[in-house]
């Protein structure tokens, strides 16, 4: 255990070996580790809490309203005959008294004159039905998975291009240093 973890510790410890460059890298790595996991966190709860808020402020702005069929749902012949919805026109009357009509998706088999319930945003006009709490959180949990892993390989993406620069740069002057020895002994390494 010891002997791993002076392996991987390499670059912090003192060697004339140790370059400038393997403690930038150092300090780099550990910058990165630190960044991916608050980062992470910090944008998986971030978007997880804007999801709910944006499903919430949906779902305050939705309302149930008494619709009646006006034109029987016919089945579409894009949509396959054990569809459970097919499209249909409704009728409904906002609480102000206003006569509305519009098309939405109703329960294949109900007939024209039907009494159902379609769902308004705050402007009367027809929307699908809110997601449900549990859809809700499944989606904000989702999100913010999705947004943790997003930030984690923005950060360790970042980190590796950096590593490579530090690796282009150590190796330029690896043939810097070699350029330097051909030249002293007499181009006998090359």
């Amino acid at each position: 255990m010891t002997r791993r973890a002076g392996m991987w510790l390499w670059r912090w410890q003192r060697n004339p070996l140790r370059r400038t460059s393997d403690v930038v890298e150092a300090w780099i790595l550990a910058a990165a580790w630190v960044l991916a996991v608050v980062g992470a966190l910090v944008a998986g709860l971030l978007t997880a809490g804007v999801m709910q808020q944006n499903a919430q402020r949906a779902r305050a702005q939705s309302h149930p309203v008494s619709a009646v069929l006006t034109e029987g749902g016919s089945r579409s012949a894009a949509r396959p005959a054990g569809g459970a919805l097919v499209w249909g026109t409704v009728r409904w009357t906002d609480p102000d008294g206003s006569v509305h009509t519009g098309r939405t998706r109703v329960p294949s088999g109900v007939a024209a004159g039907s009494r159902l319930t379609v769902w308004t945003n705050g402007r009367g006009a027809l929307t699908s039905p809110p997601a449900s709490a549990a859809d809700t959180a499944f989606q904000a949990v989702l999100g913010g998975l999705w947004a943790g892993t997003a930030t984690v390989g923005f950060v360790v993406g970042g980190a590796k291009l950096a590593q490579n620069r530090l690796d282009h740069r150590r190796d330029a002057q690896w043939a810097e240093e070699w350029a330097r020895m051909d030249a002293r002994w007499g181009r006998m390494t090359g």
